[in-house]
This record gives C-alpha cells, structure tokens and sequence, in this order.
C-alpha cells in the first residue's frame, strides 16, 4: 500500500495538478507526456526537484548508491584520480546530498590528486542547500575548492565530468505501437474523479472521451488521464528508425520510452570537456535489450517514500519519475559530438575493478568490516544495483586504458 500523503504534501500535489491542468486546456486539451514529466518535476516551486522535499536517504523516496555506501565514491574517486593526476577540475551534475562530493574529496585529498577546482551544478534549490551544509563540514583546503553553478560553464574543462543518475530524470516521450503505427502517449482532462487525478487507459482514439480512470484527485477536480494523439514528426521519425533496427517486431500494444532529450543533453555537456573524461552511472539497458518484445509496458517509474510504482498521474509533484536509460542513444550522441566511448560495464565490475573488495579488507574492526561488506552487496549483487546499473565512460583527448573498465567491456552490446 501506498503511503498517504501529508497535509502539505497533499497541498502541493494539487496546486502542481492544477498548473498542469492549466497547461492541457491551454494547449487545447492535450499535453505530450514530455511536457507533463518536466512540469511534474522541475516546473518553479512546484515541480519535484524545484521545490522543497526530503528526497534522498531513509526518510526521502529513494537511495542512490552514494547514500547506501562510500564504497561507491571511493570507487569513483580511485577512477577519478587516474585521470586527474593532482590537476584539472571535477565538475558534478545532480549531486544529490553532497555526501558523494565530500568523500571523493576527502579521497583525493589522500591520495594527493585533488582537483583544483569541484564545480557542481545542481536544479533542486532544496539539494543545493544540503550539499552545502554537508560540504561546508569539510577541511577548508577542501570546502574552498567547491563552487555552484547556476548552468554549465562557458568555459570547457580539463579533467572529469560526474553524473550519478542523471539522465533517467530527464523528460521523456511515451508511444504506444500497433502494427507498426505508432500513438504518442500524453495528458487530457477526463471526468470528474471522485478523489483525485487519475490514470485511464492507453491510446483513446482521437476525438474519444478519455475512459474511466483510477487514482486519486480532489473532488472538484477534473481528473488528468493518459491520453494517445498522433505523434510528431520528431516522435514519428525516431520511432520509424527505431523499428528498422530492431530485431524483432514489436507485439500489438507495446509501450515504450524514448528520450529524444539525450543528444542535445550530451552535446551541451560534451561542449563542457576539452580534455578528460564524462562518467555516467545510470539505470540502463543497450537498445536491442531496452526495446525487447518482451518489455511490452516500458520502463517508467516512480519513486515516493521507498515505494516504487508506475503510476506518474499520482502524487504529481511529491514524487520521483523516472525511466531507464538507452545507453546506445548516449553512446550515438557522444560519438556524434566527438567523443570517444571509453568503456561499458555493469556497475558491479567498474566496482570490483577499482578496489571495492581492497576497501573492505582494509577495515579492521569487525563490525565495520561486516557493515561494509552488506554495503557491497546492495552495490554489487545482480538482484540489487549490481546489473540493473551501468557505467559509461566517455572521453575526449584521453587515451588512458580506464582502471574502471578492465573487468568487463560491454562496448559491443550498443
């Protein structure tokens, strides 16, 4: 069972369901569910990262792997380290709390390869100022390298480019597929709904009444149901190229992603890098895998209190939605803005090829050894984030043979 929402939270998610109302009867009764997802999470003081919530950590909606261990980021400042060589700049996207930023930082500062300058640039006011108050603890030869940023810098860097679940929250488009003939999945306004916004069934023919829909929406308001319109010539396109390559035929009723926002986000941040390299650490899946017959509902999700759902027309506004990555679109936009794909590889072997198992034996008292290796094993483990999560190198000017992807190289499967 869901948790209910507070009295506050409920306030908010309605006032965020109203001004995405305003925006389907402004566009004529249809918004695409692109539009919906950006005005969900980052619409000013309403969306889910542009206003105030605890959103990381035991007593927010999700755990990402910096928050579970510093295993992690002592991992990814080994990785760091390697390219930085005690020079350069680390520039972070999205740094969730700060704790990865701090631990890095304090890694570096060991081995005597700190960068001379760790930029983040970060959308959640709420986040921002947690950062700042987790960093803030830090020695001062570390705290004073740390700057925010309010867009990316005009000026490219030399050294690495962080990105820890990033691109999931990036807005994506949503199809429906039949034959071949391609809905564009969005947002209208259906009947009143007894208790809240809603979600109906997929792909209602144009001009159709959206059907009868469930969830949860105020009384006096009109519900927000899922809606199918035509698609674009943008959607259309993407889809008709998407289909050619696939190996197989997609059955009737198929839903899918597709984040056509990946390569313009790619190119503005490989613009970012003169020389060194862009680490990604998502939820993923090479093309063939992501658009498998099998996968008929697609990958969307939704993150509220621990709970995980697919229900996005709940809660709107209070929490997380999100959805797995193409990393074969990545790796296509960073080879189209010309960057090299330096490696592929779960994120349980870039873990095992940096030392997470030297880390852990290093400990020696034996409760902190077996906190650590319980640690690992959410990070490692195929039923934990071990598989479901990748690790994508890119680079530029780099020639380095990257300590993080010597165990696996999965390069071939995009």
């Amino acid at each position: 069972m869901m948790p209910a929402l507070s009295p506050e939270e409920e306030a908010h998610s309605r006032a965020a369901t109203a001004l995405i109302r305003e925006r389907v009867r402004a566009a004529g009764g249809w918004i695409p569910f692109e539009q919906f997802m950006e005005l969900a999470l980052y619409a000013p003081g309403l969306g889910y990262y542009s206003a105030g919530s605890v959103k990381l950590g035991p007593g927010g909606d999700f755990v990402t792997a910096p928050e579970i261990s510093d295993l992690f980021s002592r991992c990814v400042a080994r990785q760091c380290a390697q390219v930085l060589g005690g020079e350069g700049e680390i520039l972070e996207l999205g740094a969730g709390t700060g704790r990865m930023a701090a631990v890095i930082l304090e890694s570096l500062a060991v081995a005597g390869k700190l960068p001379e300058r760790y930029a983040i640039l970060e959308v959640s006011a709420d986040l921002a100022q947690r950062q700042k108050e987790r960093l803030g603890r830090l020695p001062r030869e570390l705290r004073e390298r740390v700057v925010w940023l309010d867009r990316l810098p005009d000026r490219p860097i030399e050294g690495v480019i962080l990105a820890n679940e990033v691109l999931d929250a990036l807005p994506c488009r949503r199809f429906t597929s039949t034959d071949g003939a391609v809905r564009e999945l969005g947002v209208a306004e259906g009947g009143v709904g007894a208790t809240g916004t809603v979600m109906g069934r997929v792909g209602a023919p144009d001009g159709a009444a959206p059907p009868a829909a469930r969830g949860n929406a105020p009384d006096d308001a009109v519900a927000l149901v899922e809606h199918g319109n035509a698609p674009d010539d943008d959607l259309a396109s993407a889809c008709a190229a998407l289909f050619d390559e696939l190996p197989a035929a997609l059955p009737a009723g198929y839903t899918s992603e597709i984040c056509l926002r990946l390569t313009p986000w790619v190119a503005g941040v490989a613009d970012c890098l003169e020389r060194g390299l862009m680490l990604l650490f998502d939820y993923g899946l090479p093309r063939a895998h992501y658009y498998h017959p099998q996968r008929t509902a697609g990958t969307l999700r939704c993150h509220f209190k621990q709970h995980v759902h697919d229900d996005p027309y709940s809660n709107i506004g209070v929490q997380d939605i999100t959805a797995w990555v193409d990393f074969t679109r990545v790796a296509e936009a960073a080879v189209a803005a010309g960057l090299d794909v330096g490696g592929f590889c779960t994120q349980a072997a870039f873990l095992l090829a940096t030392g997470v198992e030297q880390l852990i034996a290093e400990s020696t008292d034996t409760v902190e050894h077996a906190r650590l290796a319980g640690e690992a094993r959410r990070l490692l483990l195929p039923g934990e984030m071990g598989e479901a999560f990748k690790a994508m190198a890119l680079t530029r000017e780099c020639d380095l043979a990257l300590d993080g992807f010597v165990l696996q190289d999965l390069r071939r499967s995009l």
